[in-house]
């Protein structure tokens, strides 16, 4: 079985393998998406290093001017994805999408390099001053506010998650027109996010295009802009990684050293003391969205996690049985089959089990990896999962949790064996 499944990985990266570039999955979704790429790398990386720096290439590729990495690159045209390149209107060539995605690529591009670092020392210095640029973009314009904020929660990666719920409700997506949803032909409607959720995200995509895609514009005057913690330790974390490559590579990282610094500073103005937690916060209005969500729980990554957060860690963690919820269970907001509103996440669970691993605490690292690779091994390499019985939920013969199996999820194979 051991072999199977690690076979099983290997064959869905090939097969959503394009050339360059990888799809998270069949049908779902037909183009390149910017974070599930640099996932995708670290998984190539166990058996085609060079293949997993094609990746980083493509994808920073079709970095904007500006240095901003787009979330979707529509290499193809394929009329099964709905918002397609013609909405966006980004004017890019390729066509992209108009706005962010959490910056992970340099976390795994340092894990790729530390995997054979002869071999991608100079595929490194190629890509490294894209990633620089990309995070001078994030700095520039989207840490004006202090922590890192996004104009989309798209952008955040956690699309419809409840940290988001205060900022939509001043978005108006009752004048965006008809429109035909794809994604709830591909899975079951009740896994992805409402109607009057989805009206909104578009209502925020032409905004985007009225403007032109002038990000700072959007910043100031945008319909929604909120601080995402989990971007912030995701950003954070990244800086310390892209310093790490810097001085590998000779270069002087004291511009990066300064981002780290200041952005680190900014952690107070997210740290919800009636909440015991960090939350995401309306920049609109100051109000904070007083719900523990995902990205929160992203501060371990980030070496930014203290003894009140480590509480609410263990009471959400325990309250279910496969890995960490994206919400908490025991609120009223959570949907355990729901996108980003309760299910777990294996390339989450992996990115907050790094974390762990560098503080020290391998106890936790060990029992979020043994639930993950339990939750694989009982129903497959599923886009996502309800965290109380494993049932797989959102697209499959998913990329990111194959590559999450081939690095990390598929070491606890004991365990993983004894669940299937």
């Amino acid at each position: 079985m051991t072999m199977d499944l690690h076979e099983q990985a290997r064959q869905i990266l090939r097969g959503n393998d394009r050339g360059g570039y990888t799809l998270p999955t069949h049908g779902l979704y037909p183009y390149q998406w910017n974070w599930d790429s640099a996932f995708a790398a670290w998984g190539f990386a166990t058996f085609d290093i060079a293949r997993a720096w094609d990746e980083f290439d493509t994808l920073l590729a079709s970095q904007w001017d500006t240095g901003m990495v787009p979330h979707i690159i529509f290499h193809e045209v394929d009329p099964s994805y709905f918002p397609g390149p013609d909405v966006w209107s980004t004017g890019q060539s390729p066509a992209t999408s108009g706005i962010s995605q959490p910056p992970v690529a340099a976390t795994m591009a340092r894990l790729v390099w530390e995997m054979d670092k002869a071999a991608g020392h100079d595929r490194l210095a190629e890509i490294y001053p894209k990633l620089v640029a990309w995070h001078r973009w994030w700095h520039e314009v989207r840490c004006v506010h202090g922590p890192a904020a996004i104009i989309h929660p798209w952008e955040s990666g956690r699309d419809n998650c409840p940290d988001w719920d205060i900022g939509m409700d001043g978005v108006d997506g009752s004048r965006v027109g008809p429109y035909t949803r794809r994604d709830t032909g591909h899975v079951d409607p009740s896994m992805r996010p409402h109607k009057e959720q989805y009206d909104r995200y578009i209502a925020m995509v032409q905004f985007g295009v009225s403007v032109g895609w002038d990000q700072r514009q959007i910043v100031a005057d945008g319909p929604f802009l909120m601080a995402d913690p989990g971007i912030t330790f995701i950003l954070l974390r990244a800086h310390a990684d892209l310093i790490v490559l810097g001085e590998v590579l000779g270069h002087d990282t004291s511009e990066i050293e300064g981002w780290a610094a200041q952005l680190r500073s900014a952690l107070p103005e997210i740290w919800n003391a009636d909440l015991g937690a960090y939350d995401a916060r309306n920049l609109r209005n100051g109000r904070f969205a007083g719900v523990l969500g995902s990205g929160a729980l992203l501060a371990y990554v980030a070496d930014a996690g203290n003894p009140t957060l480590d509480e609410h860690l263990i009471r959400v963690w325990d309250a279910v049985s496969y890995g960490i919820p994206s919400a908490d269970p025991q609120a009223d907001i959570f949907d355990a089959r729901r996108y980003w509103r309760g299910p777990s996440w294996p390339f989450l669970n992996a990115l907050i089990a790094l974390g762990f691993r560098e503080m020290g605490r391998h106890d936790l690292d060990a029992r979020l990896r043994r639930e993950t690779a339990q939750a694989i091994a009982k129903n497959g390499f599923a886009e996502y999962f309800d965290p109380h019985d494993a049932t797989a939920c959102g697209g499959a013969n998913f990329t990111w949790t194959a590559a999450i199996w081939l690095t990390w999820a598929g070491q606890d194979l004991e365990h993983a064996k004894g669940a299937a």
